[in-house]
């Protein structure tokens, strides 16, 4: 067994040397040293959007870098992101391909997952037009409504109680839940995926998709398996690929009058024949992982840093909720229609994200060689657009590092990927087509944990001491879970 571990080692070395002599014959974009084989990942820790972050201070806003085999370039700044995300859109509009992508994305027929060309761009408009327009978003909103309601109740009788929540878990099952409402129709229990639990099962997919596999990085090991990466893989892929079958046969069998949700439009352009491309039922269950994935995580994750932000500065929570009683009044509960009036509520989302982006990596890749801003960028290098470094960019923002809503205040500045310096759902032609139910659940939920409660911190700990550490995934999530006590202030 010695002699293929030496074989192995010997082949990647070779091949890495010869990578970097041809790429090295071109002017790449500056950057830090790097050891052979490896290439930079000694210089990576646990949270690699910050050792980014760092490193480009001191090469550069374009960088280059290794991981491994593959060639990568780190976008840092706003100019730099323009260039790659719409001045050169369309070079670096591909995905790279994983084993993750492989599995769970069913050979990357994803909206998240796919490689760019005509099948997916017909899904993307397909799921645009179809699941994610604002007709859609607005069909859902009594449902919404509804999981909010139960929610705060929820609350009420914790506040009653004087009782600590963990709100990381709380916020991250109503998302759940309004999210299981909209895609299929009804919500699941922990024992309706596998024995280990639905969250958790969730949890798991979106761990090994942010594992560090190196089957993606060393190609020429994959077929190893060195971490049993690809086992894990196609287990998870299993169990959800059943749970869907199950869903979808469900829905076409049903006879009785249903909601619309996103199986049944998507099972009728199924059956209708008219995607306009070779759509097919793996097409329908990668795209319902999409979906799934992106509304529990990523609005729930986002609620959860914009509150957090919110309990450690009293003053902006206090100018929030004086906006929220002008505008909604202490006798009722914010309903979707406030949302347009609460321009404050929007500075502290804005704020929030640009801080805490969701996905603090943007991870794109060039399907052909060419030059940025004078340097040459190859053919499969691995796009990696720092939206973190972005957002504390000290060349863009005033006091980077502070949490301050009022800079938005009379600004233009927006985030829905026109705006280079804040760029928290991406931009172009990968740009995340679920903005504006993302936004529409992350307002609407923000607002009414703020109007409905004040909120305290346990043990008598003061806000200013809140831990505001963060883990890095898929999903930046904080790296402690929110506990806090509620006060219920309105008047019903």
């Amino acid at each position: 067994m010695a002699w293929i571990w030496m074989v192995a080692i010997a082949a990647v070395a070779f091949i890495s040397l010869v990578h970097q002599w041809r790429h090295n014959k071109k002017k790449l974009p500056p950057g830090p040293n790097g050891l052979p084989i490896i290439g930079h990942f000694h210089l990576l820790t646990k949270n690699p959007h910050q050792d980014l972050h760092r490193l480009a201070r001191k090469h550069g806003p374009i960088m280059y870098m290794r991981f491994g085999s593959i060639p990568t370039v780190v976008v840092s700044s706003p100019a730099a992101a323009e260039l790659f995300l719409k001045t050169h859109d369309l070079i670096f509009a591909s995905r790279p391909r994983s084993e993750a992508s492989n599995y769970l994305g069913y050979q990357q027929r994803s909206i998240a997952m796919a490689r760019y060309g005509d099948d997916w761009r017909n899904l993307r408009k397909l799921c645009t037009l179809e699941l994610l327009s604002s007709r859609k978003v607005a069909q859902f909103e009594p449902m919404r409504k509804a999981e909010l309601g139960i929610f705060v109740n929820s609350l009420r009788r914790a506040a009653a109680a004087r009782e600590a929540v963990d709100m990381s878990v709380r916020i991250a099952s109503v998302s759940a839940g309004m999210t299981c409402m909209m895609v299929f129709g009804r919500k699941y229990g922990d024992s309706d995926l596998d024995e280990r639990g639905f969250k958790e099962m969730v949890a798991a997919v979106m761990k090994e998709a942010a594992a560090l596999n190196i089957g993606d990085y060393f190609p020429y090991l994959r077929w190893l398996d060195l971490q049993g990466s690809r086992r894990r893989l196609k287990e998870l892929s299993k169990i959800f690929d059943a749970f869907f079958e199950r869903i979808i046969q469900d829905h076409v069998e049903s006879e009785e009058g249903r909601t619309h949700d996103f199986v049944d439009t998507m099972m009728a352009i199924l059956d209708s024949g008219q995607a306009g491309f070779n759509f097919d039922r793996r097409h329908v269950k990668a795209v319902l992982l999409d979906m799934l994935l992106a509304g529990m995580d990523t609005s729930a994750t986002a609620v959860e840093w914009a509150l957090s932000e919110l309990i450690r500065h009293p003053k902006e929570m206090k100018k929030l909720q004086k906006e929220l009683e002008e505008t909604v009044g202490l006798n009722q509960m914010v309903v979707e229609s406030h949302l347009s009036s609460l321009k404050y509520l929007d500075c502290i989302i804005k704020e929030s994200m640009r801080l805490h982006p969701v996905v603090s990596l943007i991870i794109q890749e060039a399907m052909d060689d060419c030059e940025v801003h004078g340097f040459h960028i190859p053919n499969k290098a691995q796009i990696l657009v720092n939206v973190w470094a972005i957002g504390r960019d000290p060349d863009v923002w005033t006091h980077p590092d502070r949490f301050a809503p009022e800079r938005f205040l009379g600004s233009n500045v927006d985030l829905r990927g026109q705006d280079f310096q804040l760029i928290p759902f991406g931009s172009g032609r990968r740009g995340c087509p679920g903005l504006q139910l993302g936004l529409t659940m992350v307002r609407l939920m923000v607002a009414q944990l703020v109007h409905c409660f004040d909120w305290e911190l346990p043990h008598e700990m003061m806000p200013a001491e809140l831990d505001m550490s963060d883990h890095f995934s898929l999903v930046t999530t904080r790296a402690n879970h929110l506990i806090a006590i509620p006060v219920y202030r309105l008047s019903v």
